[in-house]
């Protein structure tokens, strides 16, 4: 099994002029084209255990299946959400919802955000309307230690645009064989952003997830990307757990449904590992 290599182009349309942007925070795009392989639950939680480690943190939902918002216990009914704020139909600060959890504050997303791409078909630069509006979110003094942004599982438009704002990538990656085929896809679109407009972006690590000691290809897949990646690999990894998986039906983070359990215990690790990483613990 052999993770191929990261070169060549995906044919985005790149667009020539580029927006200048002041990163307040560190913005970490959460992304694999993959579904299933545990994206939004390593948002959701990861976002909690930094809060808890005290810093502020701002969640962005991109996917238009809002898992992210309902895992805190958000339903979309009129609330505002990604949707608007991509559009310029509202400020961020009448999109942006306080959690439970003290320092974590979360923009939703709802369903209009699936029309989103067919909407801004004509636009120029459409790529950019995230990174336009959190530019102005900045001007306007809201500020973030970390800025997680959760994508759909795809490489879309919607996932584009949160590259475009994004310092860099987070990829949690499932213990199969597939997933080292999905994940040489992204490494290449992420080169391609790079190339054409957003030279700084980097990937920020690969975080292996339902993790199962037991499974002989477990052991193959981690040796295959740890070799191939190095210490782009976290060594925090993600186990298989119930609770990990009830805890969305909850409307709660894992970390707050069940602290002590082995899946927030890896999460409570990965955020730590992470801020120790950027050197912010």
């Amino acid at each position: 099994m052999v993770l191929k290599g990261s070169v060549g182009s995906q044919g985005i349309d790149v667009p020539q002029s580029r927006i200048r942007i002041r990163h307040v925070a560190r913005i970490i795009a959460v992304t694999n084209q993959k579904g299933g392989v545990g994206k939004t639950t390593t948002s959701v939680n990861l976002t909690t255990g930094i809060a808890a480690c005290g810093k502020k943190v701002l969640l962005i939902d991109m996917d238009p299946q809002s898992n992210a918002t309902t895992g805190f216990g958000i339903t979309q009914k009129k609330n505002l959400s990604t949707y608007e704020f991509l559009l310029d139909l509202c400020k961020a600060e009448d999109v942006i919802i306080s959690s439970s959890i003290p320092n974590l504050s979360l923009m939703p997303s709802s369903m209009n955000l699936a029309a989103f791409e067919m909407e801004v078909a004509e636009e120029k630069e459409r790529e950019f309307f995230l990174r336009r509006r959190f530019s102005a979110m900045e001007e306007a003094g809201m500020s973030y230690d970390y800025v997680i942004i959760d994508c759909p599982p795809s490489l879309g438009l919607l996932t584009i645009n949160a590259l475009s704002l994004a310092q860099a990538v987070l990829v949690p990656l499932q213990c199969e064989y597939y997933a080292l085929e999905g994940l040489t896809h992204l490494i290449k679109t992420v080169e391609s952003v790079k190339r054409g407009w957003h030279s700084s972006l980097e990937i920020e690590g690969i975080v292996l997830t339902m993790y199962d000691k037991r499974n002989k290809l477990t052991d193959l897949v981690e040796e295959d990307v740890r070799q191939c990646l190095g210490d782009k690999v976290y060594s925090t990894v993600i186990p298989r757990n119930v609770r990990l998986s009830e805890a969305p039906s909850f409307g709660q983070p894992a970390l707050i449904y069940d602290t002590g359990c082995s899946g927030s215990k890896a999460y409570i690790n990965l955020a730590r590992e992470m801020m120790q990483k950027h050197g912010t613990l």
